[in-house]
């Protein structure tokens, strides 16, 4: 059978479930939440990064996180 062109390029759109080994979602990674939050420090929508709804939780949780121990900025100043 032949299969349809748009189903082999097709990637996945999450970062984190394309390459689970290489990106570590944890509060103490601050470059890596630095891409999730804007410059006024609120965090970005899951449509914007396109992430998953497992993972886009797994970061906003760890936002949170790194913000309770002065890692990351509640706002931009």
């Amino acid at each position: 059978m032949r299969r349809n062109y748009r189903q082999e390029k097709r990637r996945p759109g999450c970062r984190f479930c394309a390459n689970p080994q290489r990106y570590l979602i944890d509060y103490k990674n601050v470059r890596l939440l630095e891409r999730f939050v804007d410059e006024d420090g609120s965090m970005l929508k899951a449509s914007k990064t396109k992430n998953c709804r497992l993972h886009q939780s797994h970061i906003a949780q760890q936002i949170k996180r790194a913000r309770e121990m002065a890692l990351l900025p509640y706002t931009a100043d």
